[in-house]
């Protein structure tokens, strides 16, 4: 048996081929909608997945008002912030996110299940929401992808 038949391949920033993907989250649950971004941001579906390196696409996600959440999530979930001053916490439900800023909801989602390093935020670097149907991206061609 030929051993050098068997090499481990590990991907690094030279080799590593990154598409540009859409994806319409029109009609799509919220939480299955960012775990799967997410793998795709950190390139989990592709053969040459290597943890310390940035092998994602980047993602355009369109028509980011239209999520769903599931059973009453839409007005009893909140979103927290704290000012950092005595008595500064704030609450927003996802009714009041969508309507102020629709791309925050998809955002916080992905952002969680990213890494909290570097790597991390360079990921989320590559992850563009947009709240309608129009994005600034129309030059990097990107292919239409369906999340299952």
């Amino acid at each position: 048996m030929d051993t050098l038949s068997f090499k481990t391949i590990s991907a690094n920033n030279e080799t590593v081929v990154k598409e540009w993907l859409i994806i319409d989250a029109t009609d799509q649950t919220v939480g299955r909608l960012a775990s799967g971004i997410a793998k795709l941001l950190r390139g989990k579906h592709k053969p040459y997945y290597t943890p310390h390196v940035d092998c994602g696409d980047n993602v355009i996600v369109i028509n980011a008002e239209k999520i769903v959440f599931t059973g009453s999530k839409f007005t009893d979930k909140q979103y927290v912030r704290h000012s950092g001053y005595p008595g500064g916490q704030r609450f927003r439900t996802p009714q009041e996110m969508i309507a102020k800023k629709p791309e925050f909801i998809i955002e916080n989602a992905v952002r969680g299940m990213l890494p909290k390093n570097r790597l991390g935020k360079k990921l989320f670097g590559n992850l563009h929401v947009f709240a309608g149907p129009d994005h600034m991206h129309e030059a990097q061609k990107p292919k239409e992808f369906k999340l299952s």
